[in-house]
């Protein structure tokens, strides 16, 4: 015969067995091995290239590592801008005197004696204010 029931919601059935969930636990790590004699370090020491020059000033005068990076990256950066702008001004000069001694050569050959007269006129007034 079972027990009564005390409650309306108690279980009859025997209660499953619930396995514990396995536990990781390191193992202790071996001992150092000890040595008879200081083990060798063979350290290669190279010359830096010399584009590195600014970046040595900067750690040797307290600056942090975003100087060094900076310097690394815009200083290259500012170069090549300021070449290229450059050489954009030089390309456009080039252009405005080619233009210019092309309009002078064609106005020279189109326009009659009036032209020339007022070319020789203005090349005297400069030369008496100056």
């Amino acid at each position: 015969m079972s027990t009564p029931r005390r409650y309306q919601f108690d279980n009859q059935l025997p209660a499953l067995h619930t396995p514990q969930p396995v536990v990781y636990q390191p193992e202790p790590m071996a001992a150092p091995a000890a040595y008879d004699h200081p083990p060798v370090v063979v350290q290669h020491v190279h010359q830096a290239p010399p584009d590195r020059t600014v970046q040595r000033i900067a750690l040797g005068a307290g600056a942090g590592g975003g100087a060094v990076a900076a310097g690394v990256y815009f200083g290259p950066l500012l170069v090549g801008s300021l070449t290229a702008i450059a050489a954009n001004l030089a390309l456009l000069a080039f252009i405005a005197a080619v233009s210019a001694w092309g309009v002078v050569t064609v106005v020279r050959s189109v326009g009659g004696p009036d032209s020339k007269a007022a070319a020789q006129n203005l090349a005297k007034a400069r030369r008496k204010r100056g």
